[in-house]
């Protein structure tokens, strides 16, 4: 049985004035989730705040382990924070417009499950090497799938703030589910976009090769990208698997 360590931090960065982020660590129930909210002032961080509550909730209620490794308690999450973000947007005109994008990490045993909607992302960590495992629900991103645009054109984007896929959005949604198995020195990362964009993949897997504490990480990650400029909130959570 692998036992998973974690940290989580987040920051309003240099030019917000809030925070729309909302990110969970519990070890004891093997789940992890980051959440960026969108539709500004303050519906972005209920939005966010809803998702991580929900998900919450609903790995409190199941008390089978064997539960945990099917997709169907992810998705489920994933539709209740769904509709509960949907109906409060569609019943206070305060929340109009309202969503947030969402990482859900979740362990069985010695795998992992992934639930991804939105430009968050998810990256494992592995023996020296950074591979991202989700893919932007963006507008960018479907324009680099389509080579309509180079990676380097992409960075600077006027469009690169559109994302296709959200939660509360639209009455339906459809989720990304990565699934893998964890050994142990495995570092997983959820994060929001105020930490990839501002910091490069190479500059991520360096930090996180560092013989640092996993608080000592997620800070040096966070002042990295707020010494890029910190324009957008940043949210890290960090989870070592150990033996």
């Amino acid at each position: 049985m692998l036992k998973v360590q974690s940290f989580g931090q987040t920051d309003t960065g240099l030019k917000r004035s809030n925070n729309e982020d909302s990110f969970l660590c519990h070890p004891d129930l093997a789940l992890w989730a980051v959440a960026d909210g969108m539709g500004g002032a303050a519906s972005g961080e209920v939005a966010s705040r809803i998702f991580v509550d929900t998900a919450f909730e609903v790995f409190s209620g199941i008390e089978a382990t064997a539960a945990k490794e099917d997709s169907l308690i992810v998705q489920e999450i994933f539709r209740i924070a769904n509709e509960r973000i949907f109906l409060s947007a569609k019943n206070n005109r305060q929340y109009h417009g309202m969503g947030c994008t969402a990482e859900l990490l979740a362990f069985s045993g010695e795998d992992y499950l992934v639930g991804h909607v939105g430009d968050s992302r998810t990256y494992l960590f592995r023996d020296g090497d950074l591979k991202q495992l989700t893919r932007d629900h963006s507008l960018v991103q479907d324009q680099l799938d389509r080579g309509l645009i180079t990676v380097e054109e992409a960075k600077n984007h006027a469009l690169r703030n559109v994302i296709l896929r959200a939660v509360g959005v639209e009455e339906a949604l459809a989720v990304d589910f990565i699934r893998g198995g964890s050994f142990p020195g495995d570092f997983f990362l959820l994060c929001s976009d105020g930490l990839f964009t501002m910091v490069a993949d190479s500059t991520i897997r360096d930090v996180l090769s560092l013989p640092l504490t996993l608080s000592q990480k997620t800070e040096k990650l966070i002042q990295h990208a707020k010494s890029a400029g910190g324009y957008d909130n940043i949210t890290v959570v960090l989870c070592e698997v150990k033996e």
